[in-house]
Parts: structure tokens; sequence; C-alpha cells
């Protein structure tokens, strides 16, 4: 669902921010949904993988903080699933956190993902 605002460009899905939040779930348990193994430990591990083109990089829209060149807050274990739009779905294994930010500038991502770490302490 698009804000106000937002666009439609022809590509990607419509999903809710409680969906990417699910779907952030199944990332931080590597494939795995309340005891079940839906996807492989195997791939996940491959997309979590830097790629020799772009070592911050893993599957389609996997994103690694390997550099921790845009998220220089969060660990550098830490990945984050990024939409048009700039809808960001972050998966910290380290900390057992997922966080949804829908719609926000991309320069703000560290800035949201400091915030959230920092409330933790």
């Amino acid at each position: 669902q698009a804000v106000s605002g937002g666009g439609h460009w022809g590509g990607g899905m419509f999903i809710s921010a409680r969906d990417q939040a699910r779907f952030g779930l199944l990332t931080l348990n590597n494939g795995n949904w309340d005891g079940e193994q839906l996807v492989s430990e195997e791939w996940n591990k491959m997309a979590q993988t830097q790629t020799e083109a772009q070592t911050d990089y893993g599957f389609m829209n996997w994103f690694l903080n390997t550099d921790r060149e845009r998220l220089p807050s969060a660990p550098e274990s830490a990945f984050f699933h990024l939409g048009s739009g700039v809808n960001m779905v972050y998966v910290d294994q380290e900390n057992n956190l997922v966080i949804v930010a829908r719609w926000i500038n991309g320069a703000a991502m560290d800035g949201v993902v400091k915030r959230v770490l920092k409330s933790m302490e």
C-alpha cells in the first residue's frame, strides 16, 4: 500500500508493514517459522553471502552490512531488505531484532537503527 505521495512503477509487490515484519522474522530465523523449516538454511546462508561484483549485496534485495557504510550503527552481521521508496526490513540476528521502516529517506536509515539499538541497551 502506497502512502500519500508514493507511487507504483509497475514492478515489485504490495504488502503491509506487518507482512514485511513477518518476512523479516523468517529471515531472522534463517527460514524457520515456528519450528518448521520453510526455506532451507543453506539458501539463507547463500543469500547472506557477499557477491564478487558488489560486496554489500547478497541475493536480490538482501543488502549486507559488511562495510558498515549504509548502517554504521549496526553490527557488521546485520542485513536488510530494501525496496522501492526506501521500504526497509532491517534484520539483526545478534540482537534478535527486526525493524520495518517504510517510505523513509535513505539517509535516515542509520538513524532509525541507531535509535532502536540505543533504546534496547
